[in-house]
């Protein structure tokens, strides 16, 4: 039985709480690795342009014989290239994702990167209000935004982002932006929930909590997550992992087992693994 909570957004769609991310995962192995995680039971697949792996996700949905009304399908518009991005670009990469994931509409569609020395994103959010308004996307929301980016969408459109996915981690937890979003009405979802490479799942402060319960230090950082109300995606193409990954809802972290995790975090603004958002361009 799926154990997954869901997640009320501001619109009131509702979202699971654990997903299964497919960056980096190559789409030659993408329908396998996702097939993989709906028979795991997974039932929200966060994918996005860039990665080149939307027809290879798209097909493992088809395979899958799942309804359509049980899955919950996010891709993500690719900004990237050294252009302004206007209502028809945005359409036409919308349908292409569209195609390519052979779905006549997704659950979230977000803007995968805020480019604020650009400054179009307020314009491509215009358009992601027709695309919501369509139902071809049930909610929208982005990606990488920092409060002064929420604060010039606010200014200037009425549809709240759904969701923010950013980098989450322990050591990087992101409370300050976290408690924006609660009060803006925005749903926090982490990418790199584990971090990466071996680092933070090797900390004493980890290990010990996870051998306290008889559990993996992965399993232990996203229940982390969970406690604290985020959204998470973790990514693996190993069938033994995704399976463990899921596993997650059979115990709990007492309040000094959370701050000991929180711990890991202050002070830590350098902690961070991918791009600052004030900077990323391509």
């Amino acid at each position: 039985m799926n154990q997954v909570p869901a997640i009320k957004l501001n619109n009131g769609t509702l979202m699971p709480q654990l997903g299964y991310g497919v960056w980096q995962v190559p789409d030659a192995e993408a329908e396998r690795a996702v097939g993989t995680a709906l028979e795991a039971g997974y039932r929200s697949i966060d994918t996005a342009a860039i990665y080149g792996n939307e027809r290879g996700t798209g097909k493992a949905v088809a395979a899958s014989g799942l309804p359509r009304e049980e899955l919950f399908v996010t891709t993500k518009l690719w900004n990237g290239p050294k252009q302004t991005w206007g209502r028809d670009q945005v359409l036409r990469a919308f349908d292409d994702s569209l195609a390519k994931l052979r779905l006549d509409h997704v659950d979230l569609y977000l803007i995968h990167w805020p480019r604020p020395m650009r400054d179009d994103f307020v314009a491509i959010w215009k358009t992601f209000e027709e695309i919501a308004a369509s139902g071809r996307a049930k909610a929208v929301g982005v990606s990488n935004f920092r409060p002064a980016d929420l604060d010039r969408i606010a200014a200037e459109s009425a549809l709240v982002p759904a969701v923010n996915q950013v980098e989450l981690h322990p050591l990087h937890p992101q409370a300050a932006l976290r408690a924006e979003h609660a009060a803006r009405g925005i749903v926090t979802e982490a990418w790199s929930p584990l971090g990466q490479g071996k680092e933070l799942l090797t900390l004493p402060a980890v290990t010990s909590i996870a051998a306290t319960h008889g559990r993996s230090a992965a399993q232990v950082v996203l229940r982390w997550h969970l406690q604290h109300g985020n959204v998470v995606i973790p990514k693996s193409v190993t069938p033994a992992r995704i399976r463990e990954n899921l596993d997650v809802f059979g115990f709990e972290l007492d309040a000094a087992e959370t701050a000991a995790l929180d711990a890991l975090g202050a002070g830590a603004a350098g902690r961070r693994i991918g791009p600052d958002p004030a900077e990323f361009d391509v």
